[in-house]
Formats: C-alpha cells, sequence, structure tokens
C-alpha cells in the first residue's frame, strides 16, 4: 500500500464528503477507494469513518488521522517544490577532472569569470593526465580527448573537436633542415607524447590521403605542456595539440612543418557517471568551456 497515496485519497474523500466525488476527482472507482480505506483502517487496528448508505462522518481517530495527514502531505510538497527549485540554481559542488595541459590551457583561463558568475558555487579542478575512475573519485564531469568514447556506463557528449599538428622551433628546422614530405621525419629528431596512441606510428591525413609512418621518439614526455616547451627550446619535430600550440605558433616561437598534413582530430569529451542528465552547475560549466574552445588560446 502506497501511504502517501492512500493518506491524499483520504484527505480528499473527508474533504468531498463522499467517496464518489472523491473518487471523480482522481480518476479512480469509488470501490478502489473504498478497498483502500478498509486496508487503511486494518493497518491501523480502528475506524476512520463510519458509513451509511446516506451518510458518512469522521470518528476520533479519523479527524486526528486526517490533520496529520494533511500536515505530512504538505511537508512533502515544500521538500519536492524546494527540490524543483533548487535544481535550477547554480550551487553545491562541482568537481572537475581534466588532463594537466586542457585544465591549464583552457579551463584555467575561464575559472575567474565562471566563478564571479556563481558565487555560491564551490569549485575543484583535478588535473591528471591519466583517466581517472569518475566514481571513485566523486567527479561531477570529466573532460576527455579521444577519437571516440568506449560503451561504458558513463554519458559521454561531444563539446569540441581538436586538431592536432606537427610543430618544431625555427632554430630547430634552421640548423636540421625543413622536412618537405613525411617520409623525411625519419631523419629528424622526434619528441614523442607517452601517454598518446600516436607515440610510434603517425597517421597522417594529407592532400594524397591518409598515410602512416613508424618513428621512434628519442624523447618522450608525458605532458604536452612539457612537450611544448622542448620544442620552443629547439630539441625536435613533434604534435601538439591547438589549444596548447595556438600561443607559440602565433608569436612565433613554433612553426607548423608539413603544414599540408595533420593527425586525425580526435573529440573533445565531457563525460559524466549519470544518465539522468546534467545538473544545473554541470550545464553552465560546460557551456563555459564551449565557448573557451570557439576562441584562440594564448
Amino acid at each position: 500500500m502506497d501511504k502517501l497515496s492512500v493518506m491524499n485519497a483520504y484527505c480528499r474523500i473527508v474533504e468531498r464528503g463522499s467517496f464518489a466525488r472523491a473518487a471523480e476527482d482522481l480518476g479512480v472507482s469509488a470501490a478502489l477507494l473504498s478497498r483502500e480505506v478498509k486496508l487503511l483502517e486494518e493497518s491501523l487496528g480502528c475506524t476512520l469513518l463510519t458509513r451509511t448508505t446516506r451518510a458518512m462522518s469522521l470518528t476520533d481517530a479519523g479527524r486526528l488521522y486526517y490533520e496529520e495527514a494533511l500536515g505530512i502531505l504538505d511537508a512533502v510538497g515544500q521538500v519536492e517544490e524546494h527540490i524543483r527549485e533548487g535544481s535550477g540554481r547554480i550551487r553545491g559542488h562541482l568537481k572537475v577532472n581534466a588532463s594537466s595541459s586542457f585544465g591549464q590551457m583552457v579551463i584555467a583561463p575561464i575559472l575567474p569569470a565562471f566563478l564571479e558568475a556563481y558565487p555560491d558555487l564551490k569549485f575543484t579542478l583535478s588535473m591528471d593526465d591519466r583517466v581517472v575512475d569518475m566514481v571513485e573519485g566523486g567527479f561531477d564531469v570529466s573532460i576527455r580527448i579521444r577519437p571516440a568514447m568506449p560503451d561504458s556506463s558513463l554519458v559521454a557528449r561531444r563539446i569540441g573537436t581538436m586538431r592536432q599538428r606537427i610543430f618544431a622551433a625555427p632554430d630547430y628546422l634552421q640548423h636540421a633542415g625543413t622536412p618537405q614530405k613525411p617520409e623525411d621525419l625519419s631523419a629528424h629528431r622526434i619528441v614523442g607524447f607517452l601517454l598518446a596512441d600516436h607515440l610510434t606510428g603517425w597517421s597522417l591525413d594529407g592532400p594524397d590521403g591518409t598515410t602512416s609512418h613508424q618513428l621512434d621518439p628519442p624523447i618522450r614526455v608525458g605532458n604536452s605542456l612539457v612537450l611544448r616547451d622542448l620544442l620552443i627550446a629547439g630539441q625536435g619535430i613533434g604534435t601538439l595539440p591547438d589549444f596548447v600550440s595556438d600561443g607559440p605558433e602565433a608569436r612565433g616561437e613554433l612553426v607548423r612543418v608539413l603544414p599540408g598534413y595533420e593527425l586525425p582530430a580526435p573529440e573533445i569529451f565531457a563525460v559524466t557517471a549519470s544518465r539522468l542528465g546534467m545538473d544545473a552547475k554541470v550545464s553552465a560549466f560546460l557551456e563555459h568551456l564551449r565557448v573557451a574552445l570557439r576562441q584562440p588560446h594564448s
């Protein structure tokens, strides 16, 4: 027996003074209401309503139950209304996980404006270059960059696409020479991204389609910002995501190598653990993030 449903039905019967009128209001049969009230009385061990063919009246227990039930139903209604109102407010604790380079280059610059817009929000940003367990870490959203998300219990929403191209410092190219075709890369010093799928094999999309090239990077690092700094220092040739390369390229610290070629563009996913839809704080954060992804990065 659904106690709240029965309470609501009982109160409607008392207020309408009739099983038939209450049944009409609730869209059920009078016989069903009669059975529910009988079961309620049996569970309480007392009579709530006295009924004759011509009239219905409350017992003392019935009046007490009605008054208490009204208070309970009102309290439940207030809680539900409070939750409904609160679900649209930007408050609570938002926990975000991202890679170190994405966190520093994309998320960090938008944080001041985001936090100023939502002063009641607590915010935690965890940066890790390896994939973390969202549930164990208690994260609301994790930003992951990859060609596709594997099927899982997590929910992935694509929020952008990342371009990944080949770069080197002008000084390096001046003394080592500039590759003219992908095959020339094997004669150069390659700086590889340790955590990438393309550490030892670059699949390059170019004017003649896609070609694959095996490489053995003598330098391998697990952070895109460290890789960027090594390239700027003239340590070799490597690939960088656009949110890391935009600034150095604009300043002339890095130049495109083989500008007609780039690696396949991975997608940027916002991953959440719940299939019930994002709450207001996650939606607000991702909207700020989408705007940032459309801007050049310094």
